[in-house]
């Protein structure tokens, strides 16, 4: 009977090389987005700051 000699993928343990590159790809990634959250709240910041320049803005509540 050919019925029980079916080709099966035989299991192996981890590719080292693509483990590393998986972290590579990932922690790229992550630091991307950590970076342009950076960026934004920069952004924030020095908009911040020229509107306290230009005086349109008060960090002194009025009475």
């Amino acid at each position: 009977m050919a019925a029980g000699r079916i080709a099966h993928a035989t299991l192996k343990g981890p590719s080292v090389v693509k483990e590393i590159c998986l972290g590579i790809a990932f922690g790229l990634a992550a630091a991307g987005l950590w970076k342009m959250h950076h960026w934004n709240e920069q952004r924030k910041v020095r908009a911040f700051y020229n509107l306290l320049e230009k005086g349109e803005i008060s960090v002194v509540a009025e009475e």
